[in-house]
């Protein structure tokens, strides 16, 4: 029930995306009425996505029938808003693909240019200035998300090597590794010096 209530939710997102930037509906064109079966392995899900020149439609299935299958977890089929992960997705095998790859290539392309003005939607509901106020604050929120993100991740690094000795930096592990190899060498010579002494007694 939760599952069917997501599908359409997602679906109905999708095709406000369709209304939203106009040359999406000529992007998807080429995939009219194709089935683009994705099967979400570590949901253990199978979504059917068909374009049919107007709308799009995404609901669960168990079919076996497609003229495109991607397969792959979660995370990998999130990484193919970058069409140019497709291929090297599926040569890392974190991607199956069977039937035709033009289908989820065009799929790929075409979300990932999706061009929408949001201040010319969103003077629809406030005006021409306070909607284009409204998408300088939220770009700046998430220029700002960005950098706090960034600044949170070096301090995380910092704390972890440097205070709580967690990880180790990578010159202690260059350096650790040239002891190793010096150690190494001392032992090999230590040990034909044994032998040496072994066969003179």
């Amino acid at each position: 029930m939760l599952t069917n209530f997501i599908v359409a939710l997602v679906e109905r997102i999708l095709n406000t995306s369709l209304k939203l930037d106009n040359t999406l509906i000529d992007k998807l064109e080429p995939v009219a009425h194709k089935k683009l079966l994705i099967d979400i392995r570590d949901w253990q899900q199978q979504f059917s996505l068909v374009f049919t020149g107007q709308q799009l439609h995404l609901y669960c299935t168990n079919e076996q029938q497609y003229d495109c299958m991607i397969s792959g977890d979660i995370e990998t089929l999130i990484a193919l808003k970058n069409p140019a992960m497709l291929t090297q997705l599926i040569r890392q095998d974190k991607l199956d693909l069977q039937g035709d790859l033009n289908i989820a290539q065009s799929f790929s392309n075409a979300f990932s240019a999706m061009d929408i003005d949001w201040p010319e939607h969103f003077s629809h509901y406030l005006g021409d200035a306070p909607a284009q106020q409204l998408w300088y604050a939220i770009r700046n929120a998430k220029r700002q998300g960005l950098i706090v993100d960034k600044k949170l991740a070096v301090t995380l690094t910092q704390l972890c090597q440097d205070e709580l000795k967690v990880t180790i930096h990578s010159l202690e592990l260059d350096q650790f590794k040239l002891q190793t190899r010096q150690l190494k060498g001392q032992v090999a010579q230590l040990e034909q010096r044994i032998n040496q002494l072994l066969q003179h007694h």
